[in-house]
């Protein structure tokens, strides 16, 4: 006999970083479920942003310490610990520290979940048995609205041999319990990059095998020629435009056969190509969502899928492959529901829409990259006639001062119209600097009221303004 659906207003389905905001922002009478089949809190909390920039963290102060005689500061010898030079490594201190954390931070998102009394937390995996119906184990759930919030997975890329060796993604490695001696990293984009200098700064030897000519495909070409710069001072190995044939086990670790011939072994492998969305486990066919060719949920700016009442935020929908992205769906998903009860009034704001917001990001490397709008390639391809600033970091007093002289700021404007087009700011603070472009290009400054803005001495960000003076015709 079947059991009666649970019928409910709203029902989430994921908890990624997106939900939290939608349910503080909904009505209080709103009866809300919940679904979640793995760690609550999605991928940020549990094997993205969180960990990985506590590990950023302690690797940071690792480097640190290893330059404390450029500032004067003297260190003992520890001895082989682990770590590099005169500098221990206490890994498994490192990964308690960063456990602590991300633990906390799920377990507060799941307490808060708990006490509000409109909420309901189903534990489950939820697949589509119908429109508007979806079913968790013997349980069948139905609302008047429904919100696909279930992220993305790191790709498992068919590479001959992998299923017969240990290899990581991003979320196994974060459950390491002794350091590796050589970490093989296959990819040389961001999650690529990050992990592979926290586990060198730890100690570890590192190469990264990247197919592509270069690291960083999407960035500009001196932006990822940059980063890889700073990154092989360090001891980052790079192999550029080498296809893997192959991976085999060898002894206790792993080989990566090359399509040249050439073999590496390493310790430990880790696999960094890419993500996809979780769409594929959620029988969309049942409730009429389309997706794209690549998996993606297909929505609108306001994140209506094609099924009316059921939603997308977040990863799954393919507009944003970022926490703060997935809020910010939230945010345009409130906006509309917001309008939709409305009685239309002038008190009623303009719904925010995705289409509206300008692609901002970090690559959190150190030091970090901060990037917003279009790169040159992107600027160009729009048919902009593209003016072009570039300043070293090590002209900006506060960089010197603070000796982290790597790195640079570019700014990309429109000739005609004097408005910001994209920046890159490679460098320290870079992740927040990059936010004072984000601002102006929001608000639609033109570089002229840009240089009005008076900014605090002696900061990084104070120089922006002057960066100004550097605009040329881009080429």
């Amino acid at each position: 006999m079947d059991t009666p659906s649970e019928r409910f207003d709203l029902l989430l389905v994921g908890t990624g970083q997106a939900t939290a905001t939608l349910i503080a922002g909904l009505p209080d009478d709103t009866r809300v479920a919940v679904i979640e089949g793995g760690a609550v809190g999605g991928t940020c909390v549990n094997t993205g942003c969180t960990p990985t920039k506590t590990l950023v963290a302690s690797a940071r102060v690792a480097q640190l310490a290893r330059r404390a005689d450029t500032y004067g500061v003297t260190t003992t010898d520890v001895g082989d610990v682990g770590g590099v030079g005169n500098v221990g490594v206490d890994f498994a201190a490192a990964m308690a520290r960063m456990n602590e954390i991300r633990h906390g931070s799920r377990d507060g998102l799941t307490r808060f979940l708990a006490e509000k009394p409109n909420v309901t937390l189903v534990r489950g995996w939820a697949r589509f048995v119908g429109p508007k119906t979806v079913r968790v184990g013997e349980r069948t759930i139905q609302a008047q609205r429904i919100v696909l919030n279930v992220g993305a997975r790191a790709v498992e890329p068919p590479i001959p041999g992998l299923d017969d060796v240990p290899w990581l993604d991003n979320a196994r490695i974060l459950d390491l319990e002794r350091l590796p001696e050589h970490l093989v990293v296959i990819g040389a984009s961001y999650i690529a990059l990050e992990l592979g200098q926290v586990f060198r700064r730890f100690g570890a030897r590192v190469t990264a095998i990247e197919a592509a000519p270069r690291v960083l495909g999407r960035e500009d070409e001196d932006v990822a020629a940059a980063v890889r710069e700073i990154l092989e001072r360090e001891g980052i190995r790079f192999e550029v435009g080498a296809g893997v044939a192959r991976v085999a086990p060898a002894g206790d670790g792993v080989a990566v056969h090359l399509d040249d011939g050439r073999e590496i072994v390493g310790s430990h492998l880790l696999v960094a190509t890419g993500r996809r969305p979780n769409s594929d486990r959620l029988d969309l066919h049942h409730a009429g969502v389309v997706t794209d060719e690549r998996g993606y949920v297909t929505v609108d700016d306001h994140t209506r899928t094609s099924a009316a009442g059921v939603y997308a935020v977040g990863d799954v929908n393919g507009r944003g492959a970022f926490t703060h992205t997935s809020v910010h769906d939230a945010q345009v998903l409130l906006d509309q529901l917001r309008s939709e009860w409305s009685d239309g009034g002038s008190e009623t704001p303009t719904p925010r829409t995705i289409g509206e917001r300008d692609t901002v990001y970090a690559l959190f490397t150190d030091p970090p990259l901060g990037r917003v709008g279009l790169n040159e390639a992107q600027a160009v391809a729009a048919g902009h006639r593209v003016l072009r600033a570039v300043k070293p970091m090590r002209t900006i007093s506060r960089a010197k001062e603070m000796g982290e002289t790597q790195g640079f700021v570019k700014v990309l404007v429109d000739a005609d119209s004097d408005r910001f087009l994209g920046a890159a700011v490679l460098g320290v603070s870079g992740d927040e600097v990059v936010g004072l472009f984000a601002l102006a290009m929001s608000a639609g400054l033109t570089t002229e009221s840009f240089r009005r803005v008076v900014l605090p001495h002696p900061t990084v960000g104070e120089l922006m303004p002057w960066v100004l003076d550097g605009l040329a015709p881009l080429g």
